[in-house]
Formats: structure tokens, C-alpha cells, sequence
């Protein structure tokens, strides 16, 4: 049986101070429709910018993970990350008042904990996992960074690493499902050498640290004086350092437990793919622009699949859900500016519709007529009117709106069209319709081969209230 998508059933916030930037922060997980996925709101800024979990919208991996979108950003998102994957939630909205996800304890246990105490709802639509197909590479030679995915029912994970230290040595971790997250993984803590802690300190870079969140390995000689300074720097009585070669400020969770944490960064960066995998992922020596890295190979191959997978899926001889009269029922256009024969799949996400280009029509007659090209602008107005059905669908008088398209971003024609080719245009909401407002993902093919693509957004409006479209 297909698994459901989750959200949480209930709002759970949390607070806490920023690792980097020391400012205090706010945060609350709310529940979000399916196919949502993870997206902060940065409801301290001016029009409380929303900003994807999504690894195209990574800015930065010099100290954390941190993802920018509409003028805003979030820093240090990582650890949230993983345990919105590690309890297998699916769809949430974050709400945070600051530009840094509080650090805690260093480790993913307070959001852990909060996603528990929410609870969960199972949702209507199913999980849609990306199943890893072959091995997969990524490699760094210079900082000898190795990643591989492999082809696993299931999401198993296994980390090594190596920073030619003779105190914390060579270390392993793994998980063989994520149902062990939150008794293996979760309560593991970030850590840093005490040479890197120094450089932090002194260029002021870890504004919110005080010791109580990072184990710090002591990876040098280091006498009572630095000890007494670092001690009055943190606010401590005195530091040690203590028989694991760390300081004493904390005692280990687990004897492994910077592994442990290395691959907790591992599933909360690889989370950013946006949707969740199947597989068994292997790293030696990893860290976030290595795991970002990973990350964004991984989504290029997802994508290139899907676009392969809608390719085949349509036979324009197939009968139509519409034919051009019931088309006609439902947008307001006509001939010569209806670009749409037929529509052969309609559901509450996505539609199907088909042009058959014939030397016939009159726009060949000026464009190119000795070198007939289909132009890019009437395929894009041809996609619109195809998204037109599947907006129109929901409303019950249909005769009575129009959708006037409001934005067209990411255009990209790839391929000629030429009288003879039937294009076949597939339109999915990229969000739940809102307020009226759709925002679409188009993309046209002739046969095994896409020619058009482009994003879209348009508004429902009543025909009275405007008499135009585009």
C-alpha cells in the first residue's frame, strides 16, 4: 500500500539564539498542504517573504547551510531539516522571526522533540519517493570528499570521517532506516577543533556559541593560561580538558558521536532535494558544500527523469477528455486565437493538452512563410490556455472567469516547431490555488522531445470585472 504524505497536526514553536549571528530567534512549525514540501517565512521582514527548502535556493555552506529566495534569508537550517525527515514529516511552513535557526543544544533534539509533540496527519495524496536507479558519484579529490548512492528499498546512511586527528581518529556512522533517527542520530551535537574555535572567536564569527552546544576537540597543546581565557570567554568557573581529548564543557553521547552528527548534517542538507529518497547513501569526509553538492546532482537527475516520464506518458491519437467544442465551453477564446485541440488528462493538480501545428493557420502566412516556424510566443500562449482549463476547472461556472496571467518567468523554447508537429503541453500547480492565484509549471514536447518550458502565474477573475486576457 502506498504511504500517505504527512503533515503536523498541531503548531509547535521553539526559541533559541543563533550560533553565528547571536540574535534570538522564534520559530513555528505549521501544518502545510500536500505537495507543499518545507518553506520558511521570514515573518520579521516586510511582506513575510517565504523562502523554498530547496537546493537551487542554497547561498551559502561556509558555516551551515543557508537558503535565500525573495530578498530574505535563513541560516543554519540543517539541523531543522533533518528532523522534519529523520520523523518523516513530508509538508511544513516555518515561521521564524530572525535570520538564523536557533542552534540549542547543537544537535537536531529540541526540533525532534517539538515534531513529536505535534503529532502528525496522514494527507490525501501519496509520498512520492525518488528511488536512486544506479550508482551515483560525487567526489572532491582535493579534500579527498567521497559520496555515492545506491540503489536500496529503503533510506539507509553511512558516514566516515577523517581529519588526520590523532584524538578523534577515524570514526564511522550509520543508520539502516530513518525509523532510527531519533533514538541514533538526533541527539548528536556539532563539533569543532579548538584551533577552529579560536579563529571563530577571534573574527567573531559565533556570536551566539557559550560552549554548551559544540563538543570541542582539543587538537593541540594548549596550557592553563588558554584554558583560564577560554573558561572567562564562555562565562565558566574553569575548563579542562578531559580524557577523550575534548574539553570539558560537555560529556560525550555517544563515543561517535561526531560521525554521528556529520551524517545528521547528511540527511538535513540531502533533505533540500525536496522529496525523499530511497537509497543508500555513502560519504567519507563530507560537509555542507560537499553534501549541497551531492544534492544538487541528485535533483538534476530527478529532473531529467521526470521530464522523460511525462514525455512518454501521452498518445495524442488517445480520445480526448475534451474535445475543441467542450474547450469552448470552457474558455472564452476563439479561433484564430484558440491554440487548444483537445485536453486529454485533467485532475485537481495538472491537465493535458494537445495543438496539432498545421501549415494551414494564418499566422504562417507573415511568419517565415518560405521557412514555416510555429512562433515561441503563440507555444507559450497555447501552454496558458491549457493551464487556463485546469484553473478554470475549479471553479463551478467556468463561462463566467477568465484567468488572466499575471507573471511568465523561466521561459526556455529548446526545439523548432514546424507545421506536422503535434505539441502535447502538460500544466502542474506548483502550490495549492490560493486567493484565486495559480502558479504553474508548463512544458511542451514534440514527441520524446521538449521544446517549450515556463512557469506561470495567473488569477481567476470574473468575466464582468475585466474583458481581456492574455
Amino acid at each position: 500500500m502506498n504511504e500517505k504524505q504527512r503533515t503536523i497536526k498541531n503548531e509547535v514553536s521553539i526559541s533559541g539564539v543563533g550560533l553565528h549571528t547571536g540574535r534570538s530567534a522564534s520559530l513555528t512549525f505549521k501544518s502545510a498542504p500536500e505537495n507543499h514540501g518545507y518553506k520558511f517565512q521570514r515573518i520579521d521582514l516586510e511582506g513575510k517573504p517565504v523562502i523554498d527548502a530547496d537546493v537551487d535556493n542554497v547561498t551559502d555552506t561556509s558555516r551551515g547551510t543557508t537558503i535565500s529566495q525573495n530578498g530574505a534569508s535563513v541560516s543554519t537550517i540543517e539541523h531543522l531539516l533533518a528532523s522534519l525527515v529523520g520523523m518523516e514529516i513530508d509538508n511544513v511552513l516555518i515561521e521564524i522571526d530572525g535570520p538564523e535557526v536557533p542552534i540549542m543544544d547543537g544537535s537536531s533534539s529540541f526540533f525532534t522533540e517539538a515534531l513529536e509533540k505535534a503529532g502528525y496527519v496522514l494527507q490525501n495524496l501519496d509520498r512520492e519517493y525518488y528511488v536512486i536507479p544506479h550508482n551515483m558519484h560525487y567526489t572532491e579529490p582535493e579534500r579527498e570528499v567521497e559520496m555515492v548512492a545506491m540503489p536500496l528499498e529503503g533510506y539507509r546512511l553511512t558516514c566516515m570521517i577523517d581529519y588526520n586527528s590523532p584524538v578523534l581518529g577515524s570514526q564511522h556512522a550509520s543508520i539502516s532506516s530513518i525509523d532510527e533517527f531519533k533514538t541514533e542520530i538526533a541527539a548528536s551535537r556539532t563539533f569543532c577543533f579548538l584551533h577552529e574555535l579560536e579563529t571563530l572567536v577571534d573574527n567573531n564569527l559565533i556570536k551566539g556559541g557559550d560552549l554548551n552546544n559544540a563538543i570541542v576537540i582539543v587538537d593541540k597543546d594548549v596550557n592553563d593560561t588558554e584554558l583560564a581565557s577560554l573558561a572567562k570567554l564562555f562565562n565558566r568557573k574553569d575548563i579542562k580538558v578531559a580524557k577523550e581529548g575534548i574539553l570539558n564543557n560537555i560529556e560525550l553521547r555517544y563515543q561517535n558521536e561526531p560521525a554521528r552528527h556529520k551524517l545528521l548534517d547528511m540527511i538535513g542538507d540531502l533533505a533540500l532535494i525536496g522529496v525523499p529518497l530511497k537509497g543508500h547513501i555513502m560519504a567519507a569526509r563530507p560537509g555542507h558544500a560537499a553534501n549541497v553538492a551531492f544534492a544538487k546532482k541528485i535533483k538534476a537527475a530527478i529532473k531529467k527523469e521526470r521530464s522523460k516520464k511525462k514525455i512518454h506518458l501521452y498518445d495524442p491519437a488517445a480520445k480526448p477528455l475534451y474535445d475543441v467544442v467542450q474547450i469552448m465551453d470552457i474558455l472564452p477564446h476563439r479561433p484564430p486565437f484558440l491554440f487548444i485541440d483537445k485536453i486529454l488528462e485533467l485532475s485537481k493538480t495538472h491537465v493535458v493538452g494537445v495543438k496539432n501545428v498545421t501549415m494551414n493557420e494564418d499566422l504562417f502566412q507573415g511568419h517565415f512563410p518560405g521557412t514555416p516556424v510555429f512562433p515561441g510566443v503563440i507555444q507559450v500562449e497555447a501552454m496558458a490556455q491549457t493551464g487556463g482549463i485546469l484553473v478554470l476547472s475549479t471553479v463551478p461556472d467556468p463561462r463566467n472567469y477568465i484567468t488572466l496571467f499575471l507573471k511568465i518567468d523561466n521561459v526556455r523554447f529548446r526545439a523548432q516547431v514546424s507545421p506536422g508537429d503535434t505539441i502535447i503541453f502538460r500544466c502542474d500547480l506548483m502550490e495549492p490555488i490560493r486567493r484565486g492565484i495559480a502558479q504553474m509549471k508548463g512544458v511542451g514536447m514534440v514527441g520524446e522531445k521538449v521544446v517549450v518550458e515556463a512557469e506561470m502565474m495567473a488569477q481567476i477573475t470574473r468575466i464582468k470585472e475585466s474583458e481581456t486576457t492574455l
